[in-house]
């Protein structure tokens, strides 16, 4: 089992300047307590993000850290230049030595593709387009491409990853119907959608990996996300969970609240008990936290758990001291558990 941070970097109610620091000094922590990557989002045009540019933050997040990952997860395609997206993949994995790894997506939020500019009825082929380019990117010293949204001609790739044949890739998915492409492409992935469907994905996505990629290729890391609180008790995990998520919910549901829409996909209710109840997040003292995450985690067959330890107005003080508890006294044991093949 190995262990990964997923940060939306959603407003806070603290000055800008102090957010950004706060989520340096906690990457450090991360870096430092042994996780393995730093996972963050891309959202535009709205405060459920406040990491617009997630190269940006990857680069400033090398400089702070020397061990830990770093994953764009993912980036949206539709609304990046291919060629240019491909240039700060190089440069990041360079910089970074090899620690850099990239999801791709196209986006959730047809509002957010609205605010840059992209039809969000061209976002789908726009992704598959761009990231065919990416690919002849990696594998040419030379871009050839005649598309409906871009087009290349003879134009020099002079740089590469120093990761070959490129960095490590993630994708998002929520079915089980969803995982033949990414075992196809040799993609590591995110399980979203309720507790009792994930087991019904990662079975089929072995199944699918060994068959795309050989009974002997590596395993890829198959992950799940969830909010974790960890206290000094039940109660006290509880209380800092209930007051930090509501200034979350609403930096998650204000754009589209103000297109009078829902989401369609990865819905999240108001009340942070109702997400309790829905196994999305886990709050509680350590032993609280080790079983429900062992139950979560033996059941779904994951080997990669995404933990969410700061969001919406928790203090800086408290997630510093629930990850402290975690990795102290709840990541020894998860990781001991086994998965087994499908």
């Amino acid at each position: 089992m190995k262990f990964g941070v997923f940060d939306q970097n959603d407003r806070s109610g603290r000055p800008l300047v102090q957010q950004y620091e706060e989520r340096m000094q906690l990457a450090e922590l991360y870096d430092q307590l042994g996780f393995n990557c730093y996972h963050m989002s891309e959202h535009h045009a709205t405060s459920l993000s406040m990491s617009g540019s997630q190269s940006v933050l990857s680069a400033a997040l090398f400089q702070r850290t020397r061990n830990l990952r770093v994953c764009p997860l993912v980036y949206l395609l539709p609304v990046h230049h291919p060629y240019r997206l491909a240039e700060e993949i190089c440069m990041l994995d360079n910089m970074s030595n090899g620690r850099f790894e990239f999801g791709i997506g196209k986006g959730a939020s047809p509002h957010e593709i609205a605010a840059l500019g992209v039809e969000p009825a061209d976002a789908g082929p726009r992704y598959a387009e761009s990231y065919d380019i990416i690919k002849k990117f990696f594998a040419s010293d030379v871009l050839n491409h005649e598309g409906k949204y871009w087009s290349f001609k003879d134009v020099p790739v002079e740089m590469k990853p120093l990761q070959q044949p490129h960095p490590a890739m993630w994708y998002a998915l929520a079915a089980p119907e969803s995982t033949v492409w990414p075992a196809q492409q040799g993609m590591n992935i995110v399980c979203g959608g309720p507790v009792a469907r994930i087991r019904a994905i990662t079975d089929r996505y072995r199944a699918e990996w060994s068959k795309a990629q050989g009974p002997d290729a590596r395993e890829p890391l198959i992950g799940v996300n969830r909010y974790i609180v960890v206290g000094e008790t039940d109660e006290h995990a509880l209380q800092i969970g209930r007051k930090a998520w509501p200034t979350f919910y609403e930096n998650f549901i204000k754009l589209w609240r103000k297109h009078g829409t829902q989401p369609v996909n990865a819905k999240l209710p108001p009340n942070f008990d109702e997400l309790l109840a829905t196994g999305h997040a886990v709050a509680g003292s350590a032993e609280t936290i080790r079983d429900q995450l062992t139950q979560q985690l033996e059941e779904g067959n994951l080997n990669y758990l995404i933990g969410s330890f700061m969001f919406g107005s928790m203090p800086h003080a408290d997630a510093v001291a629930s990850i402290k508890r975690f990795a102290a006294d709840v990541m020894p044991a998860l990781r001991e558990i086994e998965t087994v093949a499908a």
